[in-house]
């Protein structure tokens, strides 16, 4: 994130992926400056990403590891699973998440993780009212992503960090006192956050305080986005023009047009913060995201890493 403006206007209380949008797009621009003249257009790329095995990590990996030591941080996570992915991949990508931020800051351990499930919103209006299941956007999600099922067996894989001692504290996101009434019972590491977005910073339901204060749950607002990379933002991130002049500029773009070709699909995306705890410090803040790219013709597929 240090490579992006230092000033991003944006209404105070909306949902918004300007940060996240903004750190990759000024991030890629800062690798690009470096390419050598000659480069080949369309390979250009090659000079500043990292090729490894189907993934292709885009600029190339470098981790920047904490100044001080581990105890003088507080480092706080949140994962979101992404629209129209199957919940049948989420264990893999929570792992997949997990490890690269812990590799990422040179460290063991993450004191907060909060997990996003796509589809769910909170509206401080309808709280003690929801009739509805947890990820009930059906047009934004499939099948397969949707209900409390999903979410209690991707809880899971957390728990099992939070066993390992990998992962202290877990929290949740966007779920009223309906939504954790339903997940509590079904899962053995209760979460000790419920980070909400609420149109208005001071109007939190009576009902979700008492709630939470009986099941000591520590209420945190945001202003994250519902779906922080669509994937129309995702290939104008990496196609030609402005972008990083990795894909094509559209899936069926002819051979002649430089880029990779097919279908470009979001997986998930993590944001990580590192506080230092005595002075309120933040010394290191980013974003990793995961995205697909479709079957190429000799029947392989590939995996971009931003």
């Amino acid at each position: 994130m240090s490579s992006g403006p230092s000033l991003m206007r944006r209404p105070l209380y909306s949902k918004s992926n300007v940060e996240l949008v903004n750190g990759l797009h000024a991030n890629f621009a800062l690798h690009q400056n470096h390419v050598s003249p000659s480069a080949k257009p369309g390979e250009a790329y090659k000079e500043w990403t990292e090729q490894d095995g189907d993934t292709l990590y885009i600029p190339h990996l470098r981790s920047q590891t904490l100044s001080e030591p581990r105890e003088a941080y507080d480092i706080t996570v949140k994962l979101f699973y992404l629209p129209g992915i199957p919940a049948s991949r989420r264990c893999k990508h929570t792992r997949d998440a997990i490890d690269i931020v812990l590799k990422e800051l040179g460290v063991q351990t993450i004191d907060l993780l909060i997990v996003s499930f796509p589809g769910v919103t909170f509206d401080a209006d309808d709280d003690g009212e929801e009739e509805l299941s947890a990820d009930e956007d059906a047009s934004a999600i499939s099948d397969e992503s949707q209900g409390l099922d999903a979410q209690v067996k991707s809880w899971k894989v957390l728990e099992d960090y939070h066993s390992r001692g990998i992962i202290s504290q877990l929290g949740l996101s966007e779920f009223s006192s309906d939504r954790l009434d339903k997940f509590l019972p079904e899962v053995s590491v209760r979460p000790t956050v419920d980070q909400i977005n609420v149109k208005d910073c001071c109007v939190v339901p009576k009902s979700l305080i008492l709630y939470a204060k009986e099941k000591n749950i520590e209420l945190l607002t945001h202003n994250d986005c519902m779906d922080i990379l669509p994937c129309g933002t995702t290939r104008e991130l990496l196609s030609q023009g402005d972008g990083a002049k990795i894909l094509a500029s559209t899936a069926d773009a002819p051979d002649s047009e430089p880029g990779l070709k097919g279908n470009i699909e979001p997986q998930w995306v993590i944001k990580y913060t590192a506080v230092v705890k005595d002075r309120g410090v933040v010394e290191n803040k980013g974003y990793y995201a995961v995205a697909q790219l479709g079957e190429s013709e000799d029947g392989l597929s590939s995996t971009a890493k931003c």
